[in-house]
């Protein structure tokens, strides 16, 4: 098994108390709302939402990948820290065992957030770290983004939610 991690910043007009909301607390309720194109339901398998707490994500028709599922690692309210495992998705194709993220919202100087990300992948068995497979990896976090911003966007306009 190989291990390789990918860590990201990103830039969001959200407080990080409301981006932590959105992203980690809300999640459940807010991907199916705004990405109905992408994400058909989010479905709680076990827990309350706290650490130990999996989802079972199904992904709408056309999306390519028909579900995955994740473990609420932590849900650090005070510090706004949020991890969890990919445990389970047919993205994997036998290459990648799981994905833990990491993520801390942290407060930027215009008063929004900066999410910083760390993404570790554990490869399948003796699997390599190729092109084709970083590839696949780049295209799925691009995907995610937009998911991220459609969040961000319907968090905006709806400052309720």
């Amino acid at each position: 098994m190989g291990v390789f991690t990918k860590e990201a910043e990103v830039s969001t007009p959200l407080p990080p108390a409301k981006a932590f909301k959105a992203f980690a607390v809300d999640i459940e309720n807010l991907m199916p709302k705004v990405a109905p194109q992408t994400v058909k339901s989010i479905e709680v398998l076990e827990g309350n939402g706290g650490p130990g707490t999996i989802r079972k994500i199904t992904f709408a028709e056309g999306h390519g990948l028909s579900h995955a599922k994740h473990k609420v690692d932590v849900l650090d309210k005070d510090n706004l820290v949020y991890a969890y495992t990919l445990m389970e998705s047919d993205f994997f194709n036998k290459k990648i065992e799981k994905i833990s993220y990491d993520i801390k919202f942290v407060a930027a100087a215009d008063g929004g957030s900066t999410v910083k990300v760390a993404a570790t992948f554990y490869t399948a068995g003796d699997t390599e770290v190729t092109p084709d497979l970083m590839a696949q990896i780049k295209e799925a976090s691009e995907k995610r983004a937009l998911v991220m911003k459609a969040i961000e966007s319907y968090v905006l306009a709806n400052p309720d939610a």
